[in-house]
């Protein structure tokens, strides 16, 4: 078993390299050019229409309001990345790594609108009456019939993919961090996620969207607020914070402590991978969420940019600016979410941790209902209508299961099935560019 786990870890390194980097930013630019920098200049513009769609229009076809169909998408994006993540970043690539994070958003913003826009055009209605689309979709649909085969592979990844990181890697971070912060016996986390999840996901999309609507703004806010007190309690260190985030983007950071030290290449490498896990831009997964909305393609991928900028602008940097003005990156030992906890727990003692590990398992058991809306549609797209509720049984089985059990294969697999995602979806995203552009150039004519 070890051997195998070290040659999967050897193909995920490959594939997660600097070709799928390289791939991603650069189809990032190419779509923020294309469109003329639509996204940078109409971000103010996205707020204003999200907060409107938190109603449906009359006449609007779909399933979701626009507000909930981010918010589930958001539930599948901002998850334990936007802790972990963040923290192995800083900790692989020095404080550098946030800016290069914060690059790839600035055009991971323009892809994500432009998978959005695609989705909703070539979205489909089941028989049943279910809204459907994503990358299976808008490459059968854009690009016609004799690339359907490109669509069913990005659909089998996702179906997946969604069972190990959107489902059992969560549950397992959830289940570890409750024992680990306040004692809770992991078959006891294991029941109850069995029957909260059972609750949501048996009552349809329409609870899916409901819930996630509710939590994700609660969760993301707290967080936010948290973090920015850590801020406020260090006010003294956040030029030097900030200086040191963008002088060593470019150069080597000095050993610190029990920081090793970075070279410029390790902080853009660890920045950028980094930033597009915890976003998910080009990976074609959000899409899928947006495509039930109730609104058209230009509003909804409007409105859909902005899960980058929220998952990655705000909700990563402020774990970001937390580890730093606290100083805890340089500290021996920490790792991933306990250096988090560790920044947290310094600045705020005796409450620090226990926000953290809250956050987590908010975060975890959000993303668990937004991969469930991807795998199922994905499923949908492969069985048809009659998949549905077999999926959404077998999806919440797998809860408690990865709640106990031991998931070394498991996270690598779906790692690397979430990575060959990014494959089809951006094949077909490049294809149908001219139609993404063409939209917004109409759109803004006089």
């Amino acid at each position: 078993m070890e051997t195998l786990i070290q040659a999967l870890k050897a193909i995920n390194d490959v594939i997660w390299g600097p070709g799928m980097l390289i791939l991603l930013i650069g189809t990032g630019l190419y779509l923020t050019v294309g469109l003329r920098f639509y996204t940078f200049r109409n971000i103010f513009s996205a707020f204003s229409m999200l907060w409107k769609g938190r109603t449906s229009s009359a006449g609007d076809k779909g399933e979701l309001t626009p507000f909930n169909a981010l918010m589930t998408a958001l539930a599948g994006t901002i998850g334990t990345g936007s802790i972990v993540g963040v923290a192995t970043a800083i900790l692989s690539g020095g404080p550098g790594a946030l800016f290069w994070m914060w690059c790839t958003a600035m055009v991971g913003m323009a892809t994500k609108f432009s998978e959005i826009l695609l989705a909703v055009r070539y979205r489909e209605v089941t028989p049943a009456g279910n809204f459907v689309g994503g990358a299976m979709y808008f490459i059968k649909n854009g690009l016609g019939e004799k690339w359907k085969w490109l669509g069913g592979l990005f659909a089998i990844f996702a179906a997946i993919t969604c069972f190990g990181t959107g489902n059992a890697v969560q549950t397992n971070a959830i289940s570890g961090v409750l024992w680990g912060t306040f004692g809770v016996p992991t078959w006891i986390t294991a029941l109850i996620l069995f029957l909260l999840i059972a609750s949501v996901l048996l009552g349809g999309l329409r609870r899916i969207g409901s819930v996630a609507g509710k939590i994700v703004p609660f969760m993301a806010i707290l967080y936010t607020l948290a973090s920015l007190l850590i801020i406020i309690l260090n006010i003294k260190e956040v030029p030097a914070m900030f200086l040191h985030v963008i002088e060593e983007a470019f150069t080597p950071t000095a050993a610190q402590g029990g920081f090793a030290g970075a070279t410029a290449m390790m902080a853009v490498r660890f920045g950028m991978a980094r930033g597009i896990f915890a976003n998910e831009a080009g990976l074609g997964s959000g899409p899928i969420a947006h495509a039930t909305a109730t609104s058209t393609p230009l509003r909804q991928a409007t409105i859909g940019m902005l899960d980058v900028f929220i998952t990655t602008m705000i909700v990563c940097s402020m774990t970001g600016f937390a580890i730093l003005v606290t100083g805890e990156w340089t500290a021996v030992g920490a790792q991933g979410a306990s250096l988090t906890a560790r920044a947290f727990e310094t600045a705020l003692p005796g409450v620090g941790s226990a926000i953290v590990a809250i956050s987590l398992v908010m975060f975890a058991f959000t993303t668990i209902l937004g991969w469930c809306v991807y795998g199922e549609r994905s499923a949908i797209f492969l069985f048809g209508d009659r998949v549905l509720k077999p999926f959404r049984i077998l999806y919440t089985i797998v809860v408690p299961i990865g709640a106990l059990a031991q998931l070394d294969l498991v996270w690598i697999l779906a790692d690397t099935f979430n990575a060959l995602m990014a494959f089809p979806n951006l094949i077909g995203v490049l294809l149908l560019s001219p139609v993404v552009f063409k939209t917004v150039q109409e759109s803004t004519r006089p």
